[in-house]
């Protein structure tokens, strides 16, 4: 049995299917092709899937929307590929809970290392046997229940988070008083480096602020250090 990994590429640009499929093949993968969200579903019902790589325009149901759909019930990586390269495509990837983006036109040696990346950090350990965040940790009067993904103010109100403002409160409570520049953040939440003039981040910061009811003008839980990056300005207590 061949145990390479199995890369699902869903893009209508067929042209962009066969290269990208020819490419990963000679480099070590295997691929099949879906050219939009009904094949894909066909593939993954008949096929052990290991990654999916889903293009974000596509006529009919989109990328967006597909992988909020593989997220409700399954763990499969995805990485996102959008033609605009804006960050809000970036963010709202981010939300539906893909792992990682990359803007077209791509170098297939990006894609290719991407993926490689994306399958280290998913399967380093069986999904059954991946450890979950058990710990309740609070800083500043807030409680942040990871196992349970709950947030809850300091007045008791239960604060509704992203998958993405999730990964990103994570990042700065596991780095209390530390200031996390845009490249290690972004890698603590995608395992990937920022890309010039990527904004996402920062409107990420700019979203949990709010959730936090941190003062965007002056905040003083979420401080943005001048030409470094944000740190989280409280101590963080672990509850039992």
């Amino acid at each position: 049995m061949d145990t390479n990994p199995l890369i699902l590429i869903v893009d209508d640009d067929r042209d962009i299917r066969e290269l990208t499929a020819d490419y990963l093949n000679k480099n070590g993968l295997r691929t099949a092709l879906a050219a939009d969200g009904i094949e894909m579903a066909r593939q993954l019902e008949r096929l052990r899937v290991d990654l999916v790589v889903l293009d974000i325009m596509m006529p009919g149901e989109d990328g967006l929307s597909l992988c909020r759909r593989l997220r409700v019930g399954s763990r499969l990586p995805v990485i996102l590929l959008t033609a605009r390269g804006e960050a809000i495509d970036r963010i709202l990837g981010l939300e539906m809970g893909a792992d990682d983006y990359l803007t077209k036109p791509f170098e297939p040696r990006e894609l290719l290392a991407r993926i490689k990346s994306v399958l280290r950090r998913t399967q380093a350990l069986p999904a059954n046997l991946e450890p979950e965040p058990r710990r309740r940790l609070r800083f500043a009067g807030w409680t942040l229940d990871r196992a349970a993904r709950q947030l809850r103010a300091p007045d008791g109100v239960l604060v509704a988070l992203s998958s993405a403002e999730l990964r990103l409160l994570n990042a700065f409570v596991e780095h209390p008083r530390r200031v996390l520049n845009r490249d290690q953040l972004l890698n603590l939440t995608a395992g990937r480096d920022a890309e010039p003039l990527d904004r996402s981040i920062d409107i990420l910061v700019s979203r949990l602020r709010q959730k936090l009811r941190d003062d965007a003008r002056a905040p003083a839980l979420l401080k943005t250090v001048r030409n470094e990056g944000y740190s989280l300005a409280a101590e963080v207590e672990v509850l039992p």
